[in-house]
């Protein structure tokens, strides 16, 4: 494509996927209010009747779409087509709307101008990914306060060491644990890595990134930053934080669709072998004289990025990623702070209600945290404010299970029947309840969530409710 098709095929891709008025329906949020989302006036019936507006607080879990990213993504989708492998008009505006998003992500994230951005298809996906494409003896280093997706991808590669970090108990704690650890290496190990998220998926709590990073280097390691709590919350800057590479998801960014980023450095991702093999990967495939065949990798992002990429996905990261940073990350992280204070105020008046954290009360929070309430099981207390109050929140162990297990101070056991009181170690609960909200949370949301606890815990559940597959359910009539 000639430089003119090719400046004319980007102009008319931004223009179809973001710049028209019409396209975009959403009123645009009051200075200091919540970011207008999807599902925003959806009504849920109540079983105790009639029905009310669903509070959705479960952002940790996947937020919600951003209005704006949805108008977006509408836009562009008349002029969807294959991305790097058509010669048709479409075909190109795609492939420009593509390779554009990645130079948006890349800005959102401060990335520097060697970094390279790949497209995944979640936070999971990119840290899989990256420990596919470590070094042969590498030793990896990592907090059993993770979630899953940063604790359990290392082992699985071959030949590489993994090292489980207790959990500290202060973020001064968490630089010396692993200045320790990366000190007591055997001099002429194999290469280090470190992995550590930027803020919890169970308490909320940031984590001194840029100490952990500073403490990684000075002992030779590097770091990848797990940002899929952070990332929506909070400014990352790869740059200024001086991590590696960073991971995180777009459904927790305000944009649907199944994408993720792996961003940062490019030497061990291009020497690693393709984390799928395929189309898109491959440069050149021949036949061999023996009958087989010989590739030639790509040594660019496409290496990592095999098959038809999500291009709809991609575009709604790159959508989320403008949305944010044109509303003011200040503006954003300062309502966050006063929603955290506002609930972390309101829980602590409750009686039997105990907030979880590592750090201690004086930590900066993101919009995420979890608490238990004595007396009650999890799954009963989240149904209970679902079937009664319309509030969505998640209980369980977050896919965090060490940390849960270190925070509640007890091995977790699989509740009994529904309703009836719980027995254990942590104040009488077994499990936990998390509740999570960012930029497109209203403050009724808040409130309502404030007050539905406290009716629960003062007067008890309104409704009866049963076991089934393991989880509460209100009773419904026969």
């Amino acid at each position: 494509m000639t430089a003119t098709a090719s400046t004319a095929a980007a102009s008319a891709a931004t223009a179809a996927a973001s710049t028209t008025t019409a396209a975009r329906t959403a009123p645009q949020a009051p200075a200091g209010g919540p970011l207008p989302v999807l599902g925003r006036d959806v009504r849920v019936p109540l079983v105790t009747g009639g029905e009310t507006t669903y509070a959705a607080l479960d952002y940790a879990a996947s937020a919600p779409a951003l209005q704006r990213v949805w108008d977006d993504v509408a836009a562009y989708a008349p002029y969807y087509g294959s991305v790097h492998r058509g010669a048709g008009h479409l075909s190109q505006l795609s492939t420009d709307l593509f390779e554009n998003s990645r130079e948006t992500v890349a800005r959102f994230l401060g990335c520097r101008p060697e970094d390279e951005v790949v497209f995944t298809r979640s936070t999971t996906d990119s840290l899989n990914l990256l420990a596919c494409a470590l070094p042969a003896g590498a030793h990896v280093y990592v907090f059993e306060t993770e979630h899953h997706a940063a604790l359990l991808p290392w082992h699985r590669r071959a030949g590489v060491t993994v090292t489980y970090l207790d959990a500290p108990r202060s973020p001064q704690q968490a630089v010396t644990t692993l200045a320790d650890a990366l000190a007591a290496a055997p001099k002429g190990a194999g290469p280090a890595l470190v992995c550590v998220t930027g803020a919890s998926n169970v308490t909320g709590e940031i984590w001194p990134v840029r100490e952990l990073a500073a403490t990684a280097h000075a002992h030779g390691a590097r770091i990848v930053l797990d940002a899929a709590q952070l990332a929506p919350h909070h400014p990352v800057d790869v740059a200024e934080l001086d991590v590696d590479w960073v991971a995180f998801s777009g459904h927790k960014l305000y944009a649907p669709f199944g994408s993720g980023v792996l961003a940062g450095r490019a030497d061990w991702l291009r020497e690693a072998e393709p984390y799928l093999a395929g189309g898109g990967a491959s440069r050149t495939v021949t036949r061999r004289p023996d009958g087989g065949v010989a590739v030639e990798w790509h040594t660019s992002e496409a290496r990592h990025e095999a098959g038809s990429p999500n291009v709809i996905g991609v575009h709604a990261i790159a959508s989320a990623c403008r949305a944010l940073t044109e509303a003011g990350f200040d503006t954003l992280v300062a309502r966050e702070r006063t929603l955290v204070a506002r609930v972390r105020e309101g829980l602590a008046g409750i009686p039997g209600v105990r907030v979880l954290g590592l750090f201690g009360p004086d930590t900066p929070r993101v919009g995420v945290l979890s608490f238990t309430v004595e007396g009650w099981q999890s799954s009963h207390f989240a149904a209970a404010l679902s079937a009664e109050y319309g509030i969505g929140v998640r209980d369980g162990l977050f896919c965090a299970h060490p940390l849960v297990r270190t925070l509640l101070g007890s091995e977790p056991q699989a509740p009994g029947e529904c309703g009836a009181e719980e027995s254990g170690a942590a104040g009488g609960t077994l499990h936990a309840v998390r509740v999570s909200f960012g930029a497109g949370t209203p403050d009724e949301h808040v409130e309502r969530f404030l007050r539905a606890v406290r009716e629960l815990v003062t007067e008890g559940a309104r409704w009866s409710y049963r076991t089934q597959e393991g989880r509460c359910v209100p009773v419904t009539a026969a």
